[in-house]
């Protein structure tokens, strides 16, 4: 198992979330350890990350980019969740690569800087906006970068517009994994 080959600050830290998967809304392990292999093997380097909560996810993604030499940018809109996320971070040893924001995710992702690009963007925050979030992150992603979004299976009506619409994207080949909330995977192909 990922996890046993982390220090074990971080495996009673991952440990403890998990117990608050459901107060926080976050990622099931199974879905964390897919997207710590898929950055660890795309070798990304620059991902970003819709919605933070108390780090769970963000501290998965952190450790796979502790091993491609990247970095993660991560958008949160609440302060609390946001303040127990950079400590996790901190205890997790994450910290030094991870740029937290908080706001509004479709303003900040609207407002980031035109060179801004992305290897790899990982969605789980606000359902019915992930259409906006597609189209605001889609100018950055790179030729071969991946955007995932979770919940696609579990909140299907709420995400669908945004599966119908990178479905019929002629530049976009994607998939849906049956993992446990359902994981959208698509690759920008052009």
């Amino acid at each position: 198992m990922i996890i046993d080959t982390f220090d074990n600050t971080t495996q009673e830290i991952l440990k403890e979330l998990e117990k608050t998967q459901k107060d926080f809304w976050n990622i099931s392990r199974t879905t964390a350890e897919f997207l710590y292999n898929f950055v660890v093997d795309s070798k990304a380097q620059s991902v970003i990350e819709v919605g933070t909560s108390n780090g769970y996810s963000g501290i998965w993604l952190g450790k796979a980019l502790k091993r491609t030499g990247g970095k993660l940018t991560t958008i949160e809109f609440y302060d609390k969740r946001l303040d127990i996320a950079k400590d996790n971070f901190a205890k997790c040893g994450v910290a030094d690569i991870i740029e937290t924001k908080k706001g509004d995710a479709a303003t900040i992702l609207e407002y980031l800087p035109r060179d801004f690009k992305i290897d790899f963007a990982f969605i789980d925050a606000n359902k019915a906006q992930y259409i906006k979030f597609f189209h605001l992150i889609e100018p950055h992603l790179n030729v071969g970068g991946y955007i995932a979004c979770d919940n696609v299976i579990s909140h299907a009506a709420k995400v669908q517009t945004f599966l119908d619409d990178i479905n019929a994207n002629p530049n976009y080949e994607n998939v849906v994994l049956p993992l446990p909330a359902g994981l959208s995977l698509a690759k920008k192909l052009r």
